[in-house]
């Protein structure tokens, strides 16, 4: 059974338009771990829109389950990650003015100046995955640049719609988890993804864990965290 890995972001986000202490992201990440969550995943944006570096190092204190620090492949972020060793990170590409991220990393392109910064966090037993389109070239550079997994992009996907786009984008997910099953890579995949289109994706066996945030926070808001997760965790059996 996959993993399900609850993304916390929008509750420091709801935190951060009043600039106050709640709702507490780290209390979150305790309710979605006894609610099931197999990791709690957090993105650290070189803006602070959200998470904040305080955050960081108290949820990774706290939590009994996995820590996966999502960044950009920065420096700073990089140094961070080296200081308070997450279990996993996830590098993404980052645009100050995105709402969310838009897409995958272009590991064909920058893969050779990636590869430092992975040695660097591998050498400290943080495992290490890059969010990438569903794109059989991004897949197998990221194994050549030494990534333990890749993270699917599930966007286009997500937010597809007409019946015959939402297929051909399930097509180029199957394929990618294809040829990352073939190079033995890790296979992850998230964004996007909902209650009501998770399914599809549910069904392909070899994808190990699943990145869910928005989705999940929207629900907790009407039903309670401890609900929304228990019933994503349901819905990715």
């Amino acid at each position: 059974m996959a993993r399900l890995g609850v993304n916390i972001d929008h509750v420091a986000t709801i935190r951060q338009t009043r600039e106050t202490t709640e709702p507490d992201p780290v209390a979150a990440a305790v309710i979605a771990e006894l609610a099931g969550a197999d990791s709690i995943t957090i993105h650290l944006r070189e803006d602070r829109r959200h998470i904040q570096d305080r955050d960081l190092t108290l949820i990774g204190g706290v939590i009994q389950s996995r820590l996966n620090l999502e960044m950009a492949a920065t420096a700073e972020m990089i140094r961070i990650a080296l200081k308070e060793k997450p279990d996993a990170v996830c590098l993404v590409p980052e645009k100050r003015a995105e709402l969310t991220t838009e897409g995958g990393l272009d590991v064909v392109s920058s893969g050779p100046s990636l590869k430092d910064g992975i040695r660097k966090l591998r050498r400290k037993g943080i495992e290490v995955s890059i969010f990438v389109d569903p794109d059989p070239r991004q897949v197998i550079a990221s194994h050549e640049i030494g990534a333990d997994a890749v993270e699917i992009h599930t966007g286009l996907y997500a937010n597809g719609r007409h019946k015959a786009e939402r297929k051909r984008e399930l097509d180029r997910i199957n394929r990618a988890v294809d040829i990352a099953r073939e190079i033995n890579i890790g296979i992850h995949a998230g964004h996007g993804l909902t209650y009501q289109n998770i399914h599809p994706l549910a069904r392909i066996s070899a994808i190990q864990e699943f990145n869910i945030g928005h989705s999940i926070i929207s629900r907790a808001v009407l039903v309670g965290l401890e609900r929304a997760v228990r019933e994503m965790k349901e819905l990715i059996k």
